[in-house]
């Protein structure tokens, strides 16, 4: 166990990373050492920060939390505190079945973990943080809680009402964020066509876009977790204008029949659905989406299911993901409605569902050779150089790979003598691809 060490670990979404940086930020002012995700696990405090969405989600937090009860016990870490959505839904329980834990905190109160430790909370440091992300890129989160109420979903039971973030303090982030070098933004909300109406009583997503779009410095902004109803159409005004706005849209659909729409309450129809989508690409040309779908909600007949694959075949959607429902305590379709589709039967859908949206990745990615982008290096791996587009979001989407070896000459000799960094940017033309990574030589 090292004295003065501080490790976090952050499980779940890019929301629970936001927090677990911002806690870091503290530790760091407060004297301590602090590693996040560490290799080797020996702080003299272990915070885990968990995610409570669903029953994988839920196990593995639990998991994690056993085998370092178990390192406590032999005195290879510390103090072990808790927090995060799991113990925010689930406080009392956990309290009763985990008594290694020194303390549960919730999604909300983990500035008393400092407190109880006998430490300072700086609230002038509140809009900073320490970057786990490269230096280069930053999550933005601009709202916390959801409105929302889908059936199957468990996060409102955490995370509260809506509640957006006033666009001067997002602002005087960003500006923090861009001098300590960050250059790519991916905002982040559990909903982020909702932000501004709790406070200002209007759709003000598209105004804090084109605020942070304003902010020197400010290279790209990605947008994820978008709600489609009521979407606030102004956006892709802003998206079509703006060259640093990324052309591309993270938006949850989860189902196109209208038995399951309504089943999940999503407040939508499979014609409404489809109009949307066809506006999105009528107005932003190019604009690559990735969306997620869900199989096996109670109800989901096999008529559903065959519409949600001829969706998925004709939306022919850039990038997606799919999961299979899980029944959730506390929930709408928890109380409502019975898990009445088989196991196997989930599993098999989506695998079937993935299958397709397989080929159709292969075919998007295969219809970019030849054309030049400008890329974004995240990092060096061998003999590549690792980079992005716009239409590609960090560790879920496609990366570009540039090497040296195939173009048969070094990227620094193609790029003018300069040596490639993390965060700079390049004009790459593509020669070949493959279902999930392009492959690219620096454009002379």
């Amino acid at each position: 166990m090292r004295k003065n060490k501080v490790d976090i670990i952050t499980l779940g979404c890019s929301k629970n990373l936001v927090d677990s940086e911002q806690l870091m930020r503290q530790f760091v002012a407060n004297g301590y050492t602090v590693e996040h995700d560490p290799h080797k696990i020996n702080g003299e405090i272990v915070v885990v920060n968990t995610c409570g969405f669903i029953g994988d989600a839920q196990e593995e937090s639990i998991n994690m939390i056993l085998d370092l009860g178990e390192a406590k016990k032999k005195g290879k870490i510390g103090k072990l505190f808790v927090m995060g959505c799991l113990s925010e839904r689930f406080l009392k329980d956990l309290e009763n079945e985990l008594p290694e834990v020194d303390r549960f905190y919730g999604k909300f109160n983990w500035k008393e973990l400092l407190n109880d430790l006998g430490k300072s909370y700086y609230r002038e440091l509140a809009a900073d943080r320490v970057l786990t992300t490269p230096r280069h890129y930053a999550y933005l989160k601009i709202a916390e809680g959801c409105d929302r109420t889908c059936s199957y979903c468990a996060i409102p039971i955490s995370t509260g009402r809506y509640q957006s973030i006033p666009m001067e303090e997002i602002e005087k982030e960003v500006r923090l964020l861009v001098k300590q070098g960050v250059k790519e933004f991916q905002v982040i909300a559990q909903d982020l066509t909702y932000y501004g109406l709790d406070l200002y009583k209007r759709h003000a997503l598209p105004e804090l876009v084109e605020r942070i779009s304003d902010i020197p410095g400010v290279e790209w902004i990605r947008l994820h977790y978008g709600y489609p109803s009521h979407f606030p159409y102004d956006l892709l005004r802003v998206m079509s204008e703006r060259d640093n706005v990324c052309k591309y849209m993270d938006i949850a659909l989860q189902h196109i029949s209208d038995p399951m729409l309504k089943k999940m309450r999503r407040n939508i129809t499979k014609e409404e659905t489809y109009a949307l989508i066809r506006r999105m690409r009528e107005e932003v040309p190019g604009i690559h989406l990735r969306t997620t779908l869900m199989v096996g909600h109670p109800g989901e007949t096999e008529q559903d299911f065959e519409e949600l694959v001829e969706f998925v075949k004709e939306a022919r959607f850039e990038r997606m993901g799919a999961f299979a429902y899980s029944h959730e305590e506390g929930t709408y379709s928890f109380k409502h409605y019975t898990d009445d589709v088989d196991p196997e039967v989930k599993q098999d859908r989506l695998d079937y569902l993935m299958r397709i949206q397989e080929g159709i990745s292969a075919e998007v990615n295969g219809s970019k050779i030849g054309k030049v982008f400008k890329v974004m290096i995240d990092r060096e791996e061998e003999d590549f150089y690792v980079g992005r587009t716009e239409f590609d979001s960090p560790e879920v989407d496609t990366e570009i790979l540039i090497s040296a070896s195939e173009t048969g000459k070094s990227v620094r000799e193609n790029t003018g003598d300069r040596t490639l960094s993390a965060g700079q940017f390049l004009d790459v033309r593509i020669t070949r691809a493959d279902d999930y990574d392009l492959y690219g030589i620096p454009k002379p």
